[in-house]
């Protein structure tokens, strides 16, 4: 081969190249300003109305399959059969999520965590078996701190697939003090100095009233139930004053707290030896 065809060869791969390599490099800058102001709004359209977390996976989630079919456009460019590629990419994508069931099931349900929003950062919560205080919710786990300061972090699968009770969700939260008093002691007298412990008591609310609510007769004692209202931020406060002044009241009005007891009967006579 002579090097004037080995030029013109050249010559003729150039001209039927470069231009779809300039094409395809127009395309994919292209494509790429184009992902990222996509990504922009929807990211910005969307934090208004969800968590800034999901917010952004979906904002990166519309760059990237921006940028997937200008890669599949540019294969077409040169030649390059895309359907069999589409299809690979999908059958990996089906063994990579058989193989990550655990992990997609996590995130899938903190999306749904930060889309209903059950609870947020800063909330105390029992869920997923822990009880503690929210210190961060991601797309996979959520982290909590205990009230004896562990920090505790559960999938999110554990949480969104069972009972989430938000303790902190109220500003204002119910106290309940049981006690039990002795026989003996009368009904209403009773009923007056557990409702006198409780007046006056820092941190207790007026509105709703206390009240001293008879439960039921039981073996050894006639149990009560005292219930007031206060913040939630001060509940275990409260309910410490609230123990502290029902058991001197009744100290003070002699009426008793009485131990279990049982009575037990023989028939028949003693046999003694």
């Amino acid at each position: 081969m002579e090097i004037s065809d080995i030029q013109s060869a050249l010559e003729d791969l150039a001209m039927t190249f470069l231009p779809k390599v300039a094409g395809v490099i127009v395309l994919l800058l292209g494509a790429w300003i184009v992902a990222r102001w996509l990504s922009g709004r929807v990211t910005k359209a969307l934090s208004h109305k969800l968590d800034i977390t999901i917010a952004r996976f979906f904002g990166s989630l519309i760059k990237y399959g921006v940028i997937i079919m200008a890669v599949l456009g540019c294969l077409r460019i040169f030649g390059f059969e895309t359907t069999s590629f589409a299809a690979l990419i999908g059958a990996a994508g089906l063994a990579i999520g058989l193989a990550l069931q655990g992990t997609l099931s996590n995130f899938s349900s903190g999306v749904m965590l930060l889309i209903f929003r059950p609870f947020t950062v800063g909330d105390v919560v029992s869920a997923g078996g822990v009880t503690g205080k929210v210190v961060d919710l991601s797309l996979f786990t959520t982290e909590f701190d205990t009230p004896d300061n562990r920090r505790i972090i559960v999938p999110n699968g554990q949480i969104y697939g069972s009972t989430i009770e938000n303790i902190t969700f109220h500003d204002t939260r119910r106290v309940d003090v049981s006690v039990g008093t002795s026989y003996p002691a009368s009904i209403p007298q009773t009923r007056d100095v557990l409702l006198a412990a409780v007046h006056g008591i820092e941190g207790l609310h007026a509105e709703p009233a206390p009240v001293a609510y008879l439960v039921d007769l039981g073996d050894s004692s006639i149990n009560w139930s005292v219930r007031v209202w206060s913040n939630t931020p001060d509940y275990w406060a409260v309910r410490e004053r609230v123990t502290q002044s029902i058991k001197s009241a009744l100290d003070e009005a002699g009426i008793g707290i009485p131990f279990p007891q049982m009575d037990v009967h023989l028939n028949g006579e003693l046999i003694r030896k």
